[in-house]
């Protein structure tokens, strides 16, 4: 599986943006599969997390209620519908897909547990 993210750009606070990220390959729909962030001089984080059949997403608190995670396994394709967005939203956003027989839940935070990443969309929000 290779992951493919784009959607990032600049807009101003309150305004919305819909990342996508591209996955190839047949297994891409058993994949359980998350969003992160890093922003200038801090650390990577998690932002979203979404299981194989879309049953279970996970938001970090900071996003919770003005992101949403989506899939369609048909296309190959996770989305991070982003609303409300804040200043400090800004950074590069990153797709990944969990390590394979990864206990999900316990796991769905941790970038390390992640094996797959694309390469980054850059999210720029204006005060």
């Amino acid at each position: 599986v290779q992951l493919q993210a784009c959607g990032g750009g600049l807009v101003q606070a309150g305004g919305s943006l819909r990342l996508s990220c591209a996955g190839s390959g047949r297994t891409f729909s058993n994949r359980n599969m998350g969003w992160f962030r890093q922003a200038p001089g801090k650390e990577r984080e998690f932002v979203a997390s979404i299981n194989w059949s879309s049953l279970n997403p996970y938001y970090a608190d900071s996003v919770q209620g003005r992101f949403t995670i989506s899939r369609d396994n048909a296309k190959n394709m996770v989305y991070l519908q982003m609303d409300s967005l804040k200043p400090e939203d800004t950074a590069v956003y990153y797709c990944a897909a969990l390590r394979a027989v990864t206990d999900y839940s316990a796991n769905y935070q941790r970038s390390s547990k992640y094996d797959l990443w694309g390469q980054g969309t850059l999210v720029t929000v204006s005060s």
